[in-house]
């Protein structure tokens, strides 16, 4: 039975009725539960022209069924999430057949195209991941660092989990089983191709990711339980403002685990890597959560021997008492 979203008056609910109720509207709809997916990528899938694909997008959005993200030069497109995590355009996709032969065919050419997606970041990745080897050679294992994350992170999980500069969306895979969303965000559009084929190899259907700059997020304030930031810091030039930005978007109780490098003399990071700071000290750590008004709770170093750097894992907490649940404010992931 088709149910509407909470506290829907019947008019919006009409509209939402009508907005979906068109074949190709349908069909959008249905490919876009599956994974973000640009006009162009709709355009080769349902065989129609762009204009026609936008004029149905925007009927869509404006029905509040979808929402619209941009990366770099292109914008993607997912189904529209409410203030309390349901999406409304489930219950309308749990009224189709998804073996219905126009279906499957989509679905067919949805796979190709992610295909295509994933070998063009996989060619992104191999190109620079001569870099990115030698400097995950240089640092204690990622294995016990991400042990220690989980710990930081504790046994309840999040409703709503921040990832501040994602870059391949390796934080989401770890901690998509422990939250009930994630939003993963960076400036970096290739970046953030690499990390949607790395959530879609994987299976991930909790987490979303967007283009943002992290010193000024386009995100509500008091909207994430959990945000991480993890090996960012040392590429700014302001690392303050970018904590600031993340206490911003803390919830009451809420907790920022960040993750980077201790102080060290590796000047060939700042050469080659584009490092602007040779690891972070706790004394500057502990002065940019307490400008920020955050507390710091735990810290612990990570070392994986006598010649590789030592990672710090921090952990402080929005001292705000919690006083309701935490929810996502209707929005935040468009």
């Amino acid at each position: 039975m088709l149910r509407a979203p909470p506290q829907a008056s019947l008019d919006n609910t009409v509209a939402l009725m009508r907005a979906a109720g068109e074949p190709t509207r349908m069909r959008v709809l249905a490919l876009l539960s599956a994974s973000d997916l640009t006009v162009k990528d709709l355009t080769a899938i349902l065989g129609q022209s762009q204009p026609r694909i936008s004029r149905h997008l925007k009927l869509l959005a404006d029905a509040a069924l979808v929402t619209r993200s941009t990366e770099g030069a292109f914008a993607y497109y997912r189904l529209a999430e409410g203030a309390d995590g349901r999406r409304p355009a489930d219950d309308l996709l749990a009224l189709l057949d998804r073996h219905d032969p126009t279906l499957t065919r989509d679905e067919a050419r949805r796979s190709a195209i992610r295909r295509a997606n994933a070998e063009a970041a996989a060619d992104y990745f191999a190109r620079n991941a001569p870099l990115w080897d030698k400097i995950g050679s240089l640092h204690a294992p990622d294995e016990a660092v991400e042990a220690v994350i989980l710990d930081a992170f504790g046994p309840h999980g999040a409703q709503n989990l921040l990832d501040i500069g994602t870059g391949t969306g390796r934080m989401l895979r770890l901690l998509s089983p422990h939250a009930k969303r994630l939003l993963g965000v960076d400036s970096s559009a290739s970046m953030l191709s690499v990390a949607r084929a790395n959530l879609d190899a994987a299976g991930i259907r909790n987490a979303r990711l967007a283009q943002e700059d992290i010193h000024a997020l386009s995100l509500p304030t008091d909207g994430f339980d959990a945000i991480t930031i993890h090996q960012v810091l040392h590429f700014l030039d302001d690392p303050a403002r970018a904590i600031a930005e993340a206490a911003r978007t803390l919830a009451p109780g809420g907790r920022l685990i960040v993750v980077d490098f201790a102080p060290h003399t590796l000047e060939a990071l700042r050469l080659e890597a584009h490092h602007r700071r040779l690891g972070i000290s706790p004394a500057e750590m502990d002065g940019w959560l307490t400008a920020a008004g955050l507390h710091s709770e735990a810290t612990k170093n990570v070392n994986g021997g006598a010649d590789t750097l030592t990672v710090t894992v921090w952990l402080a907490r929005d001292p705000r008492l919690v006083t309701d649940d935490i929810r996502l404010p209707e929005g935040a992931f468009a």
